[in-house]
């Protein structure tokens, strides 16, 4: 029996998830034929059954696509050749990249162009891995590990860049040693490792005293649900990644035991573990507030506004119904919103 379960705050999407859903919804939405997506929109099972069910393919190369297709490619982000390749055959290409994403391919790109050696400290075969390694291939070697660092022979002008969703016991002990290895290391000035990520593990961490174990909702490929797991099993206390409701069987929760989801996890999945659990108590603990927006793709944002202006000239009534939900207040409606609306 479970006495007290604290629903932990943040927890769930994060900037980057809100707007690659609101962008794939807005091209279902718009184009009356099938998207096609490169890699998983995000790394959920039900979001990615929710949008196969809505005439989405995700795929795992250009090869894959038909001539003229619509094509979305995720918030994993994308190698540039790769991404020449959807456009070479594509009618549109829509890039959904996380602007944080797209900041550790900005850095990747300028530390080449000195000729620096590049460390990547990541998860092989990650979408987001490979996305960063095809920036500058030449320049770049994938670390999992301190071992993987002491390995290396490539020379002294050397700079380290991250995954975004890492955890920070992944990446602070090879970023201390690499900063022993190379004395001249080269470093971004603001951190790689994703808000979100870094608060959802904080969030945890304070709670951690008071709970005998953590449920983290969230799907076997995420990289951030799986580091929130490491990290609270680290610590000592037990810990369960779960995808939902059904998860649960064989697994024995007692005392007082915490819930968050990775930033891809949707929040319904989390209520309805929740009430499957029916704790005695339930209470919230809210670490900070998110308040992070990232805009939709320029592109699509600038096409959503041509349909909506032709549009217009066919409606001839003399009261037009005020947009609550369209384009410019993108704001102010969620993720959540745009899956429920499917």
């Amino acid at each position: 029996m479970v006495n007290k379960l604290y629903l932990v705050t943040p927890r769930g999407f994060c900037a980057g998830v809100e707007m690659a859903i609101k962008a794939l919804h807005w091209l279902i939405k718009i184009y009356d034929e099938t998207i096609y997506c490169y890699h998983e929109i995000v790394h959920n099972k039900w979001i990615v059954k929710e949008f196969e069910n809505n005439n989405v393919i995700f795929v795992e190369d250009p090869s894959e696509i038909p001539a003229g297709s619509i094509v979305m490619l995720s918030a994993h982000g994308t190698a540039p050749d790769v991404e020449k390749q959807f456009n070479n055959i594509s009618s549109l290409t829509i890039n959904s990249v996380c602007p944080l994403v797209t900041k550790v391919h900005h850095e990747a790109k300028n530390f080449s162009k000195e000729n620096t050696q590049i460390i990547y400290v990541g998860h092989k075969n990650h979408d987001e891995a490979k996305g960063a390694l095809g920036v500058a291939p030449e320049n770049m070697h994938l670390v999992e590990n301190i071992e993987d660092v002491e390995k290396l022979k490539i020379g002294e002008d050397v700079a380290l860049l991250a995954q975004t969703t890492l955890a920070k016991s992944e990446w602070e002990p090879i970023m201390e040693y690499s900063k022993n290895k190379y004395n001249k290391l080269k470093m971004p000035r603001k951190s790689d490792l994703c808000y979100a990520t870094t608060n959802r593990q904080d969030a945890i961490l304070e709670i951690l005293p008071k709970v005998e174990s953590v449920l983290v909702v969230g799907s076997e490929n995420s990289s951030n649900t799986k580091a929130l797991v490491n990290m609270v099993q680290n610590k000592g206390i037990k810990a369960y990644r779960v995808d939902n409701v059904e998860d649960l069987d064989g697994i024995s929760l007692n005392g007082n035991i915490a819930i968050t989801a990775g930033a891809s996890a949707p929040d319904h999945i989390v209520y309805e573990i929740i009430d499957k659990i029916n704790p005695i108590n339930l209470e919230y603990f809210e670490l900070k507030e998110e308040v992070e927006y990232f805009p939709l793709p320029q592109q699509l944002r600038r096409n959503i506004k041509l349909i909506s202006n032709f549009l217009k000239n066919f409606n001839e009534s003399i009261s037009k119904p005020e947009a609550k939900l369209g384009i410019s207040n993108d704001k102010d409606w969620t993720a959540t919103e745009a899956l429920n609306s499917l």
